[in-house]
């Protein structure tokens, strides 16, 4: 339910206008950066009756999960998929006028590595539905089987905590979890999840995603695929929904300097200043960084950014003929440069459209987009039979996509020692990797300190 804290009327501003009143006893709020922390903290203001001002310094909503339009087709910048665990970027959806039975494609658990491993979740009850996948898993030998579901108890007994972080391949080690196993199960889950190879990735964090994935509901595991561009998803429409609620939110308008006073602080643009009681910013870590530089209370958080340590995602679009398709609409390849295939048109009625996902660092860093692409052309044929030529193709890499989720990583918190700025980001702390619901979760952090002031 919306309750509006000042009863006189707001204009209403489009997406990209300007005006409003935004004052609302005491908080006057500005988000910079309208990627998902960013548009899922003035979302959630906006529902408490509090106008934002959102400040995007691009044309487009999203940050790195946006839409991007090449040769008349509707693409991403990356191949995201959320899980049915996904509580509070569901809500959210829904919240902005979302539905989220309509907007996704939704599948059971299932891993398959084409022609080398297949894992299929039966719709049973959590965990009984994974332990029943591992022990039906192909691809695995019986003894291999035992292993994981042994594993996978283990940590349940351990309730997911581990007493000191290690990497996954420590853990898988310690665990008696064989190459095989490791290569055609974890390893492939853990790049997934993290965006980050099981020598340098945190067991804790891949303990976190598995609890909450695979040990509560049984439709907690769902894989949810969405219909529509990563724009259009949620960051638009929570737009739409800021601006309804009195706020405004401004494209192409990048922050240029923060100066933080004892009454608020403000913000320099080439527009202007404008002067708000707090801000939250949510933008990539290195724009962050920049920002709150010039701040002396903020120099540690800056030191924690920085500290960070990067990890690409590739993604290579072809647009092949109409009715070349995959054999389902998700599905991996074992050992081969591609590591996820996605079939846009079984998605997203993309017909002819496939994407092929390589996460993490690799060789490929070293390939120019050209050979990149020819590599993963030559895998679809040789894997499926694509003996056709694609009309077009398109490798979007973003070199600095997610933080490398290694143990013990000192992630800086919402919460700054700035008690007028706070921090969202799928970078900040938390219990997930960098993942749509990380960023949420941090921006509705965000939104519930400043609301509990």
């Amino acid at each position: 339910m919306v309750t509006k804290l000042n009863n006189s009327p707001s204009p209403q501003p489009s997406p990209s206008g300007r005006g409003g009143n935004r004052e609302n006893h005491g908080l006057n709020i500005a988000v910079i950066g309208g990627g998902y922390a960013g548009m899922a903290a003035a979302a959630e203001l906006a529902a408490r009756g509090i106008p934002v001002t959102v400040y995007e310094s691009a044309k487009q909503l999203g940050g790195r999960a946006r839409g991007v339009e090449y040769n008349d087709t509707q693409l991403d910048n990356g191949q995201h998929l959320l899980l049915g665990c996904y509580r509070e970027t569901l809500r959210l959806i829904e919240l902005v006028g979302g539905d989220i039975a309509q907007d996704f494609l939704r599948l059971p658990l299932q891993l398959d590595l084409h022609k080398q491993f297949s894992l299929k979740a039966p719709r049973l009850p959590a965990p009984l539905h994974l332990l029943v996948a591992l022990m039906r898993a192909q691809g695995l030998d019986w003894s291999e089987r035992l292993k994981a579901a042994r594993f996978m108890l283990t940590m349940r007994l351990n309730d997911f905590r581990l007493q000191q972080d290690m990497t996954v391949s420590a853990l898988l080690a310690l665990h008696d979890q064989d190459a095989n196993l490791s290569l055609k199960l974890w390893e492939p889950l853990c790049i997934a999840a993290l965006n980050t190879p099981i020598h340098k990735a945190s067991a804790q964090v891949l303990l976190n995603v598995l609890r909450d994935s695979l040990d509560r509901r049984r439709a907690d595991s769902d894989m949810l695929l969405p219909h529509l561009d990563f724009t259009a998803l949620f960051p638009q429409r929570a737009a739409d929904y800021v601006v309804k609620h009195g706020g405004k939110v401004l494209l192409a308008e990048g922050i240029e300097t923060i100066t933080t006073q004892a009454d608020g602080v403000t913000l320099s643009s080439a527009a202007g200043t404008q002067h708000y009681s707090h801000i939250i910013c949510a933008t990539s870590p290195t724009v962050a960084a920049r920002l709150l530089d010039p701040i002396a209370a903020l120099r540690n958080t800056v030191a924690h950014i920085e500290a960070l340590e990067q990890q690409p995602i590739y993604t290579v679009y072809l647009q092949y003929p109409e009715q070349v398709r995959l054999p389902c609409p998700m599905l991996g390849l074992h050992q081969c440069v591609s590591q996820w295939l996605f079939d846009k048109g079984q998605i997203a009625a993309q017909h002819g459209l496939l994407a092929a996902v390589i996460s993490a660092e690799g060789l490929h860093q070293d390939l120019s987009q050209e050979a990149l692409a020819q590599k993963v052309i030559a895998e679809l044929q040789r894997e499926f039979g694509i003996s056709d030529t694609p009309l077009w193709y398109k490798v979007i890499a973003e070199k600095r996509a997610t933080f490398c989720c290694s143990p013990n990583l000192l992630r800086p918190t919402q919460q700054t020692a700035e008690a007028r700025v706070l921090l969202a980001g799928d970078y900040t702390a938390g219990d997930y990797p960098a993942t749509l619901e990380g960023a949420v979760i941090s921006g509705v952090r965000c939104a519930r300190l400043l609301l509990a002031h």
